[in-house]
Formats: structure tokens, sequence, C-alpha cells
């Protein structure tokens, strides 16, 4: 016959391995949602940097196209591609 004092140490040691297990799960979890919402604000923060390259190198055409038409005298030059997304 199993004592009172080793039925509560085996029910202490079940307790403290059950918990050890799900906070270790919880863990897991937690470091996935982490790892993931790292890896989409990454993602955005590229996308942005894509965004504002491309509207840079737009402008630079629309400069260089300006300074291009002044000094042939057609005046400034207009250009379609400010309404449409940059090309990839």
């Amino acid at each position: 016959m199993v004592g009172r004092f080793e039925r509560n140490k085996d029910t202490i040691q079940e307790v403290t391995e059950s918990a050890a297990t799900h906070v270790g799960a919880i863990a897991g979890i937690i470091t996935g949602a982490v790892l993931d919402v790292t890896r989409e604000i990454g993602e955005l923060i590229t996308d942005a940097i894509e965004m504002r390259e491309a509207a840079r190198a737009a402008r630079d055409d629309d400069e260089r196209a300006a300074r291009d038409g002044e000094e042939s005298g057609e005046g400034p030059a207009t250009s379609d591609r400010r309404s449409a997304p940059p090309a990839e």
C-alpha cells in the first residue's frame, strides 16, 4: 500500500510534468507567432522601401526629361508613368 506522502509526491510530480509540457507548447506557439509577425513587418518595410525607390526613380526620370526638353527647346516633357504602378 502506498503511503500518503508518496501519493502526494506522485501527484505533485505529475502536475509539474504536465505544467512543464503545456508551458513548453505555449512557448513554441508564441515563438512561432513572433517569427511570423517579424517576417511580415520586414516584408512590409521592404515593400515601402521599394515603393520609395520607384517614386524617386520616376521623379528623377521626370526631372531628366524636363531638362532634356528645355535644352532642346521643346518645353517640359510629360510622362504617362505617374499613373502606372512601377514595373518589377
